[in-house]
């Protein structure tokens, strides 16, 4: 019977039973291989910090409104880096054939079935690490955060943040000719974001970035700062750090009130351009020709093809089954804890 990971209440994560159902002729069975968690918004709803689990979110206005919730536990299925293996066609399918890997989002959770048109277009190359493809929507979400930033050649680009989603950003951002500043507390995450190619990282504990970075740029600040942290403070020293009449692209998922952000300060005096990087549009400039899905492509293209390295971020692989016990490390997770993935073929 296929299982899933299913958040039964505030901080509890269970693995449970999933109904199998028959495929229709048009669609695929994909057995998960791979199934990675996503240390920032999955979190969220994990400990039920989630908007949509404290106000509810009206599609036709796009607003939040008080009187009751999108989501209530148990939440089913959470999480979108997936990656597997077709395991059974429908009668009608002549794009794909079993044994095909396919990458997408499903949660976590050991089969899903999909479309034969979705599939097809997510086939990874043969020969590829599999673990690859758990890579597409967070590596989506870091390309959208370097294409709101509009970096140039020369610019210096600092980024707040260097979790999964800003080694990737940092990764972007070099491959568009910024020369990339990390900034983040943990050592070990600092020194693998200068193997990664990063050209300076800096911690925060050492003093204010923003006095630093002027240094480094001629007492301008950087071009361009992109903050991955969801950290209202270190929002604000990233507003700090920018230069006058620059952009700060915001993809962290800030929680709660913003503490320690102080916007009759830098932001004011300093005319900063604050743009919310996420994932549900793209830069307004490129809409007419970039969507999530070619953002996706895009992403898993240059991982292929060894321009962005993604295995090196996976700090630890754990059987699916052990789901609840992945969760309560990431929400009290040590500095040595990066990309978790959980293993759907372990113990199978």
């Amino acid at each position: 019977m296929p299982r899933m990971v299913s958040f039964t209440s505030v901080r509890v994560a269970e693995v449970v039973d999933e109904e199998s159902k028959p495929l229709a002729p048009d669609e695929v069975r994909i057995g998960t291989l791979y199934s990675g968690i996503s240390a920032g918004t999955e979190l969220t709803a994990y400990r039920g910090t989630n908007a949509y689990m404290n106000k509810k979110w009206d599609e036709k206005q796009r607003l939040f409104v008080d009187g009751s919730t999108s989501f209530e536990y148990p939440v089913n299925g959470w999480g979108y880096e997936e990656v597997g293996e077709v395991t059974e066609i429908g009668s009608d399918v002549t794009k794909l054939a079993v044994g095909d890997v396919v990458w997408g989002t499903w949660g976590h959770r050991t089969e899903t079935i999909q479309k034969e048109e979705r599939a097809a277009k997510r086939v990874l190359q043969p020969g590829t690490d599999a673990r690859v493809g758990i890579f597409s929507q967070i590596g989506a979400i870091a390309l959208n955060v370097v294409l709101d930033g509009d970096i140039h050649v020369g610019e210096t680009v600092v980024v707040f943040g260097l979790g999964v989603p800003g080694q990737l950003v940092a990764q972007l951002a070099r491959l568009n000719g910024a020369r990339v500043i990390g900034v983040d507390g943990v050592a070990s995450r600092r020194e693998l974001a200068l193997r990664l190619g990063a050209d300076l990282v800096l911690d925060p504990a050492d003093g204010p970035v923003a006095e630093r970075v002027r240094e480094l740029t001629d007492g301008r600040g950087a071009d361009v700062v992109l903050e991955v942290t969801g950290n209202y403070h270190a929002l604000h020293e990233a507003i700090r750090t920018v230069a006058y009449n620059s952009r700060v692209c915001v993809a962290g998922f800030m929680q709660g009130e913003g503490i320690g952000l102080r916007l009759g300060d830098e932001f004011h005096h300093n005319r900063v351009q604050l743009v919310c990087a996420q994932i549900s549009g793209v830069n307004p400039s490129i809409d007419h020709r970039w969507d999530e899905y070619r953002l996706q492509r895009t992403f898993i293209d240059l991982a292929v093809a060894g321009k962005v390295n993604v295995t090196d971020l996976i700090s630890h692989e754990m059987p699916l089954e052990q789901g609840g016990e992945a969760f309560a490390m990431l929400d009290t997770a040590t500095s040595d804890v990066l990309q978790v993935v959980l293993d759907a073929k372990a113990g199978s």
